[in-house]
């Protein structure tokens, strides 16, 4: 199925990189989850992703296939003219960007505007460290949070939860003099002018809490990280069977969860979270492109063994360079083509109803969900 006409909305992804940031940067890094430099300088440019993209981008750039090559011509295209022709080529209509990611180097997000209509996904790790900072009593803080959570820019359409990352998702009650203690041990690193981290189990615990108590009461996505990701996580606490406990409350059971990257490896746990719970979903990004080709179709493959169509959504996790965004697009597109031909001849969809799991998944889901025009 050729789904090229069909808009995208992508509901996950992140800023690019400032220009004068972009000259510092290692270009193959964007291509890996690893940061180690021998990952990046070598053994990350033996991926299937890497050597796939190398050609993809060289032939949108009209340059050779050689890092040098792309290299080169990015720098004679320039930021502005880069962006705009990754941005034309992969036919965005609208993306969401979480801009908790590397914030003090990377373009304003109403600045993407200029590439496609642009919302905002609020990171409430990098909102309560930024308000860990500027408030010094507990109490001050408290308010502070919810206050920001229930008063956010207009242009923010769901929230954003990296505590995958920090402390794994088997988030627990708040114990809530735990979490004041933790707040105080922060306060502490404020005073000695310390890099500040959220990474306390039961402040980052009550940080997502609070954030789902938030949705709750306005009826907002929130987001999570689950599955594969940068050495920083340990990926036995992002399966997200150990949100259950969370999908199982009362209090919560109005929030759309937002189920990141497929939750690669645990693609098939993910799917039938989606399944069997009304308000879980589940999106594609990161799986699409990084994966290889038989790995991205295993993803789309798997979460539709099982999962309603109505809960897949289309991201693709792009970030820094704008290459990324082109990439999703395109792979997204391909993929799902490809195995929504399948569902055909298996006799599982009809011509019709492929048509329209398309039109589905790669946008009118995430219109839907976010109450976008």
């Amino acid at each position: 199925m050729d789904l090229s006409d069909i808009p995208l909305i992508d509901q996950h992804a992140h800023n690019l990189l400032r220009p004068e940031h972009a000259r510092t940067f290692a270009y193959p890094s964007a291509f890996t989850e690893g940061y180690a430099a021998e990952v990046v300088t070598h053994h990350g440019q033996g991926t299937l992703f890497f050597r796939r993209s190398m050609r993809e981008i060289a032939e949108l750039l009209g340059c050779e296939p050689r890092l040098e090559a792309i290299l080169e011509a990015r720098e004679r295209l320039g930021f502005e003219e880069l962006a705009r022709r990754c941005f034309q080529a992969a036919g965005f209509q609208t993306i969401l960007l979480d801009d908790g990611f590397m914030p003090d180097q990377v373009m304003p997000t109403d600045w993407h505007n200029r590439l496609a209509r642009t919302y905002r996904l609020l990171r409430v790790e990098f909102l309560a460290e930024r308000l860990i900072q500027e408030t010094s009593t507990w109490p001050a803080f408290e308010e502070a949070f919810r206050a920001a959570l229930d008063h956010p820019d207009p242009e923010v359409v769901g929230f954003k939860t990296i505590v995958a990352y920090r402390t794994g998702l088997a988030i627990e009650t708040p114990d809530w003099e735990a979490a004041r203690s933790a707040f105080e041990t922060l306060r502490q690193q404020v005073a000695r002018k310390e890099r500040l981290r959220l990474a306390h189990k039961p402040l980052n615990d009550w940080v997502v809490w609070r954030t789902l108590e938030a949705a709750a009461r306005q009826g907002r996505p929130v987001q999570f990280h689950t599955g594969f990701g940068d050495p920083d996580l340990d990926l036995r606490w992002a399966n997200p069977l150990h949100l259950r406990p969370l999908l199982e409350h009362p209090g919560f059971r109005r929030v759309p969860f937002v189920l990141l990257h497929a939750s690669y490896p645990y693609t098939r746990e993910a799917g039938y979270l989606a399944a069997v719970y009304p308000h879980v979903y589940v999106d594609l990004g990161l799986a699409i492109p990084f994966l290889s080709h038989a790995g991205m179709a295993f993803v789309v493959r798997a979460l539709l063994e099982f999962t309603p169509i109505s809960k897949i959504l289309f991201s693709t996790d792009a970030h820094l360079i704008p290459e990324l965004f082109y990439l999703g697009a395109r792979w997204g597109r391909r993929i799902l083509g490809e195995v929504l031909e399948a569902t055909i001849r298996d006799e599982d969809l009809t011509t019709a109803e492929a048509e329209q799991a398309a039109e589905a998944i790669l946008y009118r889901n995430a219109q839907i969900l976010y109450g976008l025009r």
